[in-house]
């Protein structure tokens, strides 16, 4: 099996596994990215705890599921944002106002796009959680 994004996998496998109902989930490959995105989806308290486990190959995560998310994905392209230009992908990408996060990486890291917005920073979209 190839795997053309590892990211993308990620989320589609979570996803998944909250539609039915699991309470743990094991992804591979573990990537930077993929930790940096998971630790955004922990702050904001979509999932629980999560580990890297080496496994002498690429690596792993376990990722504890809570069951609070509805929807997640990637968002392809990697749209770039300016910094007032957020209002845009929120309205395409999540369901209301204020309602989920984009997951956007910026010169100062991986971050929501509150937090982005409220910094005065730009950057490229990532990912969609709600």
């Amino acid at each position: 099996m190839t795997l053309l994004d590892p990211l993308a996998d990620a989320m589609s496998s979570i996803y998944n596994s909250e539609l039915i109902g699991k309470p743990e989930i094991i992804i591979a490959p573990a990537s930077a990215l993929l930790g940096r995105v998971l630790q955004v989806m922990q702050t904001r308290g979509y999932i629980g705890e999560f580990e890297r486990i080496d496994d002498g190959r690429e690596g792993r995560y376990r990722i504890q599921l809570m069951g609070r998310t509805n929807k997640c994905g990637v968002i392809r392209p990697r749209f770039p944002v300016k910094r007032d230009g957020f209002e845009k992908y929120e309205k395409r990408f999540l369901p209301a106002y204020n309602y989920g996060i984009l997951i956007v990486t910026t010169p100062q890291g991986v971050m929501t796009h509150d937090d982005a917005k409220s910094r005065g920073i730009g950057g490229r979209l990532l990912a969609f959680v709600y």
